[in-house]
């Protein structure tokens, strides 16, 4: 299965830019022939907190990725802001599934709440295990996706020039423990560090971003999650009655 980091560079607050540059590069993408395309965290407006920018459903701003699901057959992945939620969502020809961003970070605290549910989006390309930015430090996020039956990672981002080997780290330390593909999708420069990338189950890199806007596509073997699974039994070797005694 092919699929798409579009690596796109957020203008603060212009939706209407943003979703033209996003939806000129998800063209690109799936002449390329992408099937599952993934946008950066909040990528149509940026931490952009006026009330008029704000998604409600059935949330119109997406009407444009859903023609183009409709017409190609293809997945697409990101976050909005709906109230007071950044609001995870993958869009298909089925329809939309969500999962919120569960860990606010600092000031977002202040106009976001966290998500109370861990849970895979079951689409047409199968289950996806979606987290959002900050979330991406808690390993337990992801474990409770791969553990929920994920067929595949995918995190979206804002990390910022400052923390961008943060990012790199951690991405692949979230593919390598719980063996898994992990497409993580990062905001691009001079705002943000990029960096997108595309792991395999072992945390090695397919195919990496620089800094700067663009995008990158990999072709995804999903059968490799259980061969990395066999070789190396770490989930089954878990042993979750000992790990308990230690939760704060």
């Amino acid at each position: 299965m092919k699929v798409a980091s579009i690596q796109l560079q957020i203008r603060l607050c212009d939706k209407e830019e943003n979703l033209a540059r996003a939806l000129a590069m998800a063209a690109e993408a799936v002449d390329q022939g992408a099937e599952i395309l993934v946008f950066p965290e909040l990528f149509l407006t940026g931490f952009c907190y006026r009330r008029d920018l704000s998604d409600r459903p059935p949330y119109a701003s997406l009407d444009p990725f859903r023609s183009l699901a409709e017409e190609h057959g293809c997945l697409m992945v990101g976050s909005l802001v709906d109230g007071r939620l950044n609001r995870g969502f993958c869009l298909d020809r089925r329809g939309i599934g969500f999962q919120e961003k569960v860990h606010p970070f600092g000031t977002e605290k202040e106009h976001f709440d966290g998500g109370d549910t861990i849970s895979p989006v079951k689409t047409s390309k199968g289950k996806i295990g979606l987290s959002i930015c900050y979330d991406l430090r808690f390993p337990e996020v992801a474990r409770s996706l791969a553990l929920s039956g994920a067929d595949l990672l995918v995190t979206v981002a804002q990390f910022p020039p400052s923390r961008g080997r943060v990012w790199e780290t951690l991405c692949r330390a979230r593919a390598i423990e719980n063996q898994i593909h992990h497409i993580g999708c990062n905001a691009a420069a001079p705002d943000h560090s990029g960096g997108s990338v595309i792991l395999d189950p072992w945390g090695r890199a397919i195919v990496e971003a620089g800094a700067e806007e663009g995008l990158i596509i990999a072709d995804l073997d999903l059968a490799e999650r259980d061969e990395a699974r066999r070789e190396i039994p770490a989930l089954a070797d878990r042993r979750p009655e000992i790990y308990r005694s230690f939760e704060g």
